[in-house]
């Protein structure tokens, strides 16, 4: 592929890509409301901007939504009989190649007994999860530990080979989880609470690698910055930039209404060279959460514990791109999109040829949005149905530049692993569309504006020319008037950028304390 026309193709993929994503997956379907432990709520895939990590591709999954920080005294840990996997595909079959598995188990303080007081010459078991001061030099009076195992399978992830993730310093399996940040009395300060999560940062032996990697999962403070509430109360704000019409909103921070929440991080790094495979470098992932088919209660709850699980893995939870299970996918099919595989997404075409949203967002704000532009337009909705367009970049990807070895139409973010990371402080928050070629959506790194990319291309911006290198290039995929607001600077006016990161990994910050001030 020549390189003008390379440049046009990374550029056109970013804005159309963006159209299914809107914002972080939050609670996207009836079923998994009722299993937070296992609700993915963003996944990110990228090259590895810290300096020196040239060689690495950074994987976070985040689960377990809108934490509050004061959420004790149990807090958010993960469930044990769960089993969650991050997915790689690199030759394009939409099919795992390497999946990344991870188990978990808990156990109390002393010995698995629970720490205990003497009280009138009977020793009883305390109710709470620390009962003092915890430091990454002390955890003595730490009542509950979370640890957890990892496995690498190749091939098809139930079947597939296996083997174990080991600890690089002394081979061991098992990983340790640092536990939630309850607060400043506990944990002396925010920055003494960021020395002891750090030291969970492990260097792993990688089973077929030559070189190590790093993993982490610990609870981060939540990365993805949007106007949720606002949103999803029918789009209760004007979402058009107020700096350039008067009537729109305003970009400020505090429009990010999950900003004081938390998450928790399963985080990644490795080595390319053990992504790639036999592919043509470039990559798709995914994360997913199962359990067993049969979780039976147990009443009264003795030895055996509140329940015995059995049978087969049933996966409940599935996530790439942001906010396709909410805002794509239609109610009938949640559940099922979240236990689906990509291989099989040609059952969900239909809500991207004929997608709903660009219809429900000119039933929501038409008179808003056409006071706010001084236009009359009876129907913001594009026109160009059945959107091949957005076919194209969404499930197929650009040939040269994220398209792999093999086109097998899936959803999955992919991440061409040859086009170099950019630094942070060079990062533009629209990702390609800002020119910077290693953002969305080749990949997903944190400081990635989707939503306002998003707003605007679901309502038709590559329906008009763009400018390329200086150029206007007219992409030819439909024409401007079936696109009559696809110039509108639509947003949530919830900003972020690379800037709210940190440098290193994990590259997501410090959690919000439950108890005194972050």
């Amino acid at each position: 592929m020549k390189t003008p026309y390379r440049k046009i193709a990374l550029a056109v993929f970013a804005t159309l890509a963006a159209a299914a994503s809107q914002a972080s997956s939050h609670r996207e379907a009836p079923a998994i409301t009722r299993q937070p432990t296992v609700d993915g709520t963003d996944f990110y895939l990228f090259n590895s901007y810290e300096t020196g990590r040239n060689g690495y591709v950074t994987v976070i999954a985040n689960y377990i939504p809108l934490q509050d920080a004061y959420g004790g005294p149990n807090y958010f840990a993960l469930d044990q009989e769960a089993l969650y996997e991050i997915l790689i595909d690199n030759n394009g079959d939409a099919r795992e190649d390497l999946t990344f598995q991870f188990r978990f188990t808990n156990k109390l303080g002393n010995g698995n007994q629970g720490i205990a007081l003497e009280i009138g010459g009977e020793s009883v078991a305390v109710p709470l999860k620390n009962v003092g001061p915890v430091s990454a030099r002390n955890r003595s009076l730490l009542n509950f530990n979370e640890f957890y195992t990892m496995r690498l399978v190749r091939g098809n992830r139930r079947s597939g080979q296996a083997s174990d993730i080991t600890r690089v310093s002394d081979g061991s399996k098992s990983f340790r989880k640092p536990f939630d940040f309850v607060g400043t009395k506990t944990f002396g300060s925010a920055a003494a609470y960021e020395t002891y999560s750090r030291t969970y940062i492990h260097n792993i032996a990688i089973p077929g690698c030559n070189s190590p990697g790093k993993v982490f999962v610990g609870q981060r403070d939540e990365p993805f910055a949007v106007n949720l509430g606002k949103i999803f109360d029918l789009v209760n704000l004007v979402p058009v930039d107020g700096s350039e019409f008067p009537g729109g909103i305003t970009q400020d921070p505090a429009n990010d209404i999950i900003a004081d929440k938390n998450v928790t991080t399963l985080a990644l790094e490795l080595p390319k060279s053990c992504l790639t495979g036999s592919g043509n470098g470039v990559i798709g992932g995914w994360t997913t959460a199962s359990v067993r088919k049969s979780r039976i209660a147990n009443a009264p709850v003795a030895d055996a514990g509140p329940e015995t699980v059995s049978g087969p893995w049933v996966q409940v939870s599935r996530l790439s791109n942001p906010l396709v299970n909410e805002v794509v996918i239609g109610l009938p099919d949640k559940d099922g999109f979240n236990g689906s595989e990509p291989r099989n997404d040609g059952q969900f075409a239909t809500y991207v040829t004929n997608p709903t949203l660009p219809a429900l967002i000119d039933v929501l704000f038409r008179d808003a949005v056409n006071t706010t532009l001084g236009t009359s337009i009876p129907n913001l909705a594009p026109s160009n149905l059945p959107r091949t367009d957005l076919v194209t970049a969404f499930l197929t990807g650009f040939e040269g530049v994220n398209q792999q070895a093999a086109v097998t139409a899936s959803e999955m973010v992919r991440l061409n692993t040859a086009i170099a990371a950019t630094a942070a402080d060079q990062q533009s928050t629209f990702g390609v569309a800002g020119g910077d070629l290693a953002g969305f959506p080749n990949g997903r790194r944190p400081g990635d504006d989707v939503v306002d990319i998003a707003l605007r291309v679901v309502m038709g911006r590559l329906c008009h020319p763009l400018t390329i290198g200086g150029n206007s290039v007219d992409l030819g995929l439909c024409t401007p008037d079936a696109a009559p607001i696809g110039l509108a600077p639509l947003t949530d006016g919830a900003p972020v950028s690379a800037a709210d990161f940190d440098l290193a990994f994990p590259y997501l910050r410090t959690p919000f304390p439950g108890s005194g001030s972050r």
